[in-house]
């Protein structure tokens, strides 16, 4: 199993993992219950606080470059160029676009 945590303006908001080639984005207890706090996408609404996916949800892959890009990111990384999940805990984790930053979580 693969895990990241999933910021929303710096603030913790969840946890997207991938075991199986199921994805699950599920929100943090804390940052569900409060209304103050944004939906990371409008396509993950706090109107439910787990989603599950056969594929990597659209609102994450989105944040993965394309093309040339992607293939020169691959090799540097030295991540298969088709492993998507693989790509965003490698690139996602500071200087993206929007409010939303995915960190991954190491395992011990």
């Amino acid at each position: 199993m693969r895990a990241a945590e999933v910021y929303c303006n710096g603030e913790f908001a969840g946890m997207l993992t991938e075991e199986n080639r199921i994805y699950v984005f599920r929100y943090d207890d804390k940052y569900f219950l409060d209304n103050e706090k944004p939906m990371i996408s409008l396509t993950l609404p706090k109107t439910q606080q787990e989603y599950r996916s056969t594929h990597l949800f659209p609102f994450f892959f989105n944040m993965l470059t394309e093309g040339t890009n992607r293939k020169t990111q691959s090799r540097l990384l030295r991540i298969d160029e088709k492993d998507d999940f693989g790509i965003l805990l490698a690139t996602a984790q500071h200087d993206t676009i929007g409010a939303v930053t995915v960190k991954p979580v190491n395992k011990k």
